[in-house]
């Protein structure tokens, strides 16, 4: 194909990916050099704690050519998730209620992009004949904010999430690396300004400077990707969250151009946008697979699940009802259970 040929194609993906309902289709080249020393400062300072698969595959992150070879483009989307533009921190004053981010209380968005995203790649199929692609939501060892930052989707935040101008920060993102040399987007520029607001807000002081995460003391990833106990001094910083942690998003001043979703598969399932700790924490390990069942929940299990939910009953003010909700599994078969149910317990025993 000549260029003009690569330029009408990438308009017509950028159209045919809006018509599926991304919200924004760009382009970028897959040369990530200038990400490689801050990749290389955080993974040394082992910011990544467990997450052993972020130093495992780092050089492929690096490099998609590498990861899918002959990559030459990466064809990224968004799609915003958030079903209310209002950006309040009142779900985390009512301390009996259990918090579940946003992203995670409805189905989960894996499937549906991908899906999504292979429809794409038809079509581009049928218009260009055979191609070289894959498609990537999470999946895989790919830099997906670097990417969506350089097609100009966004910028990276001190808060280290991607932040569109006219949309904010409520959105997903997934990539279509390809073998076609279309035409590359132009990044933007960043627009934090002199703004900290996410990173005094955040309630384990997680962030060591502007873009520079410390995971080991983010609550999403004590409660998401942590499989052991998590740090007994956090644990009372950790309040009602249960699933994630959307502080730094909530208080960001960008999200006053949050975009509300029309996909129903976001919508909240099983009350969990407004549910009672004691009723979750009830759930047998049967129920918790039946009502996590096409979430992103599930992924951590039934151990964690409870594991957090003790955090939070530790956290929730002092009745008779939390008392023998966490007294009914002081004897639990697993001990990373039992201990932060004893842990839980002392709290309201002091």
């Amino acid at each position: 194909m000549n260029s003009a040929e690569l330029q009408r194609l990438a308009t017509s993906i950028k159209q045919w990916g809006r018509e599926l309902g991304f919200q924004d289709v760009a382009i970028s080249d897959v040369d990530l050099d200038q990400y490689r020393p801050h990749l290389e400062s955080w993974l040394s300072h082992h910011y990544h704690g467990e997450m052993e698969y972020m130093e495992r595959h780092s050089a492929l992150r690096l490099k998609p050519e590498e990861l899918v070879p002959g990559t030459l483009r990466a064809i990224c989307v968004r799609m915003d998730y958030a079903l209310t533009t209002t950006n309040s921190l009142a779900e985390l004053k009512t301390p009996e209620k259990a918090y579940i981010s946003r992203y995670a209380r409805g189905r989960d968005y894996h499937k549906l992009i991908r899906k999504r995203l292979q429809r794409l790649a038809d079509q581009i199929s049928e218009a260009a004949g055979p191609f070289g692609y894959r498609a990537f939501v999470d999946s895989a060892p790919v830099l997906e904010r670097a990417l969506a930052e350089k097609a100009g989707i966004g910028w990276i935040g001190k808060n280290t999430m991607l932040i569109n101008r006219q949309a904010g920060s409520w959105f997903f993102l997934a990539e279509l690396f390809t073998d076609l040399p279309l035409p590359v987007d132009p990044p933007t520029t960043a627009h934090c300004g002199s703004c900290t607001a996410c990173l005094d807000i955040c309630p384990t002081q997680a962030f060591v400077s502007p873009n520079v995460l410390d995971a080991t003391r983010c609550i999403s990833y004590l409660t998401i990707e942590l499989r052991t106990a998590i740090p007994e001094e956090l644990r009372p910083l950790m309040g009602n969250r249960v699933f994630g942690c959307d502080d730094c998003q909530i208080i960001c001043p960008w999200n006053k151009f949050t975009r509300m979703s029309s996909e129903p598969d976001f919508s909240p399932r099983h009350g969990l946008d407004d549910a009672e700790l004691t009723k979750l924490f009830a759930w047998t390990e049967e129920e918790f697979l039946r009502f996590t069942e096409g979430s992103a929940i599930r992924r951590i299990g039934y151990e964690c699940w409870l594991r957090n939910l003790a955090v939070a009953l530790g956290n929730a003010p002092s009745d008779a009802m939390i008392v023998a909700a966490l007294e009914s599994r002081r004897e639990h078969p697993s001990a990373l259970v039992r201990e932060h149910v004893e842990w839980a317990l002392a709290r309201h025993n002091a």
